[in-house]
């Protein structure tokens, strides 16, 4: 039944996908002591850059000038990584979120100081916030790719004791640890993923389709370890869109927007790829979440892969495989999220109340901050009481194992 939103108060979100720009100091502070001095860490030098032309994927052909406009720039190996305003956007106006130049000084704090990303969350509504990386980019790919695999691991691990002790640990719960793992060595990202639960985390970041990434395909077997330590430890696993390296595009031509729009893509392959696959079957308590793929392709995926598996499965290699529908382990299993999808909303009974959640994406270009409460509100004006909990926190703290009384993240 429908309520007027105006006169009801939206309960404190949590955003199961924000993002964070780590600090200049996080390797210097956390690699250690031995990896330090290593001429490849990581390290933000400022440089003046003339020019920057998005050449798809994660390069980007840069015109160096020490006078122009600076930009506090990643170095890491052979890795030349710009900050760039529409990645660090909240605070501009619309028109000023360009692929141009920026340093720390321009960004707002809340981009990168834990203190100040809590007092934008107030200002914001929220509670909560998952942050995906930025400099490692969304799985942990910048160091899956390094060719000093020592120094690379040190990376993953200094980047994941940053992540819960100094973002996350002085947050009194608000901030929820999103660790990564070393994607090249799946023993050692199982260990990752116990070290982690550990200390209380309850969630990991992955490709959402590691195949293209030159990685095991999730048909190899190959990730079983990796798998099996995430039931274990009833730890989700968040694949960003774009956790692939890879955006949905037409041609090589076709300006970025084009991908934008395209971007759900990634979300939808993987999703299939997983309900196909037969893990979620061998492992009924393992949990998925997809990030940013927003849910309106949600109800049609699930009628075709149903359909396929009725009337193809002879062929198609799942007969043994999938032994029921393959809508059922979404439901049982997987959340999808959005921050703006009327559609989505419009089709709840079709996705599953259960499997929805809530995101602003601060501080990207699509994020909803600082209207993140109205925004959500006009979106679920048709849904009661109890429906709305659910979507902006109650499926947050199910699925990130919260307290279930005060939705805060719970450090061992």
């Amino acid at each position: 039944m429908s309520q007027d939103m105006s006169d009801r108060q939206i309960p404190l979100i949590i955003s199961v996908d924000d993002h964070v720009v780590e600090p200049a100091h996080l390797f210097e502070r956390w690699l250690p002591a031995k990896l330090r001095s290593h001429p490849d860490a990581p390290r933000i030098e400022r440089r003046g850059i003339a020019g920057m032309k998005y050449m798809g994927g994660t390069k980007y052909d840069i015109e160096w000038d020490e006078s122009a406009p600076k930009s506090d720039t990643w170095f890491y190996e052979d890795l030349v990584a710009p900050h760039k305003r529409h990645v660090a956007a909240v605070g501009f106006a619309r028109d000023d979120m360009t692929l141009s130049p920026i340093t720390y000084d321009e960004m707002r704090p809340g981009c990168f100081e834990p203190k100040a990303r809590l007092a934008d969350m107030d200002i914001d509504h929220l509670q909560g916030s998952l942050c995906f990386p930025t400099m490692p980019r969304f799985c942990g790919q910048t160091f899956a790719e390094a060719k000093d695999k020592e120094l690379a691991m040190g990376c993953v691990r200094a980047y994941n004791d940053w992540m819960v002790e100094e973002w996350c640990g002085d947050s009194g719960g608000r901030l929820i640890p999103l660790p990564i793992i070393p994607l090249w060595d799946v023993e050692a990202a199982a260990k990752e993923v116990r070290r982690n639960a550990e200390r209380g985390c309850t969630a990991v970041a992955f490709s959402e389709i590691p195949a293209k990434l030159g990685l095991p395909s999730i048909h190899t077997g190959y990730w079983e370890p990796f798998f099996q330590a995430c039931e274990d430890t009833n730890t989700i696993i968040c694949m960003h869109i774009g956790s692939s390296s890879q955006m949905p595009a037409t041609s090589p031509d076709a300006p970025p927007a084009v991908a934008a729009t395209l971007s759900f893509g990634n979300a939808m392959s993987s999703l299939t790829d997983f309900l196909f696959s037969g893990i979620l079957v061998k492992h009924p308590n393992l949990k998925l979440a997809y990030s940013e793929g927003q849910i309106g392709w949600i109800p049609y995926i699930l009628e075709r892969a149903d359909d396929v598996w009725m009337e193809h499965r002879a062929w198609g290699g799942v007969r043994e495989l999938v032994p029921e529908p393959p809508s059922t382990y979404w439901f049982r299993q997987i959340y999808g999220c959005f921050y703006r999808d009327r559609h989505g909303m419009e089709s709840l009974h079709r996705i599953g109340l259960d499997n929805v959640t809530f995101e602003t994406d601060y501080p990207h270009t699509d994020s909803t901050w600082p209207d993140s409460q109205k925004i959500f509100a006009e979106q679920v004006q048709h849904l009661d009481d109890a429906s709305v909990f659910k979507i902006v926190r109650g499926n947050a703290i199910k699925m990130l194992g919260l307290d279930p009384v005060t939705g805060l993240w719970r450090k061992r």
